[in-house]
């Protein structure tokens, strides 16, 4: 691999890192503290929802977001050739 497109590569491996640290931020931060009396007007089987942000669904994000970062990295090795 040239220099040149290890640049590239890292260039968009550290993109992806950024927007899928972006959704987690806003979903943990957001949902989880500036959002939460909004979504506690909303309740599923008796939990509010704001509630289970802050206590559960930022780390169920988390987990999602780590399968979706192998999606993405994976392709993103094929196109640049780096794949085992």
């Amino acid at each position: 691999m040239t220099e040149e497109k290890a640049k590239a590569y890292w260039r968009e491996n550290i993109s992806t890192i950024l927007k899928l640290l972006a959704v987690w931020f806003i979903v943990s931060y957001g949902a989880g503290i500036i959002f939460i009396n909004q979504l506690n007007t909303i309740e599923i089987s008796g939990v509010k929802l704001g509630f289970w942000f802050a206590q559960q669904g930022a780390i169920y994000v988390f987990v999602i977001l780590i399968f979706i970062y192998v999606r993405m990295m994976n392709k993103l090795d094929e196109k640049y050739d780096v794949h085992e």
